[in-house]
């Protein structure tokens, strides 16, 4: 992301310094226009992609239900056996139950992936 920060930073001075070169001096208009232009790409390629991945996330976690087979974001696979409002209940073995924190599932998986 630094990357990508650094590239717009230097194509907007560039860009400025051409626009200043161009209509000899410079308006304060154009220093307006390139921070919108800036933001409006920004929106578009870290902001609305991550607003719908928390979405399609907060999605699955509010359709749990019991017998889904889950992996959780430490890596451990299980079956869901319960759910309470923040907590999610798994099987990762026979007689072995653990909770974990609803957000902490981070996809339902098929049967054949679990094993």
């Amino acid at each position: 992301m630094l990357v990508i920060l650094n590239g717009l930073a230097w194509m907007g001075s560039i860009l400025g310094q051409c626009n200043q070169q161009a209509e000899g001096g410079g308006s304060p208009w154009s220093g307006i226009w390139m921070i919108a232009l800036i933001f409006i790409i920004f929106y578009f390629l870290l902001i609305r992609p991550q607003q719908k991945k928390q979405k399609e996330h907060q999605k699955l976690m509010d359709s749990l239900t019991k017998g889904d087979k889950v992996v959780t974001s430490g890596g451990i696979y299980g079956t869901v056996i319960g759910v309470k409002e923040g907590i999610v209940v798994l099987k990762i073995a026979e007689e072995v139950k653990i909770e974990v924190a609803k957000s902490a599932v981070t996809a339902v998986v098929d049967k054949t992936q679990a094993q």
